[in-house]
């Protein structure tokens, strides 16, 4: 499969199999992570692979403790891989994924969250052409602004002036692979 072809063919998943994936997919896809775009070449991410499924599960609480739908009004995401958007029984921001990255990013850098967020397609691309599923979750500075948050952060042995951008869900589709949406138009030019 060509890139384009990889690119066109990835879904976020928010269904996930009771399956763990591989350390050694994990360690790929955090590699792939390691060589995404970064602003000035300054390598100012920081990626912390969780390959237990009991963590993910408390962070993934985290991650939705503190989420406002009142801002989301009138959003809707999917019917076949619904978002906490479209489902407030959902009491996880990580759908049972078994395996989470979590990207970090200095806090005070000005391109610190496009950084975050070019490690994180890189890893999803990465995870889709080994077979796996993923998705892309935002909230990742409110998710541990709290003491079960700080707990982790200290454990990880995350430096101080770094925030959580982004996370990373990886795992096993769980059911059928979601249709791709078409494109909506009139979304790119191209000026001569």
């Amino acid at each position: 499969m060509n890139l384009l072809e990889l690119i066109k063919s990835r879904h976020s998943i928010r269904k996930y199999q009771d399956k763990q994936i591989s350390r050694e997919d994990l360690e790929t896809i955090i590699e792939a992570g390691l060589y995404a775009p970064n602003a000035g070449g300054r390598q100012g991410s920081i990626i912390v692979g969780i390959h237990n499924a009991k963590i993910t599960e408390q962070i993934g609480k985290l991650n939705i403790a503190r989420f406002d739908r009142s801002a989301l009004l009138g959003s809707y995401v999917s019917d076949e891989q619904p978002s906490i958007i479209d489902d407030p029984s959902i009491k996880s921001g990580f759908y049972g994924a078994p395996s989470v990255c979590v990207v970090f990013g200095p806090e005070d850098f000005m391109y610190s969250v496009a950084d975050a967020f070019c490690c994180a397609e890189n890893m999803c691309l990465t995870a889709h052409s080994l077979g796996l599923a993923s998705c892309i979750i935002a909230r990742g500075e409110e998710t541990f602004e709290n003491p079960d948050g700080k707990k982790f952060l200290a454990q990880w042995d995350i430096p101080e002036g770094y925030i959580a951008r982004c996370f990373v869900l990886l795992g096993y589709l769980d059911g059928a692979e979601p249709k791709t949406k078409s494109r909506h138009e009139g979304r790119s030019r191209i000026i001569a």
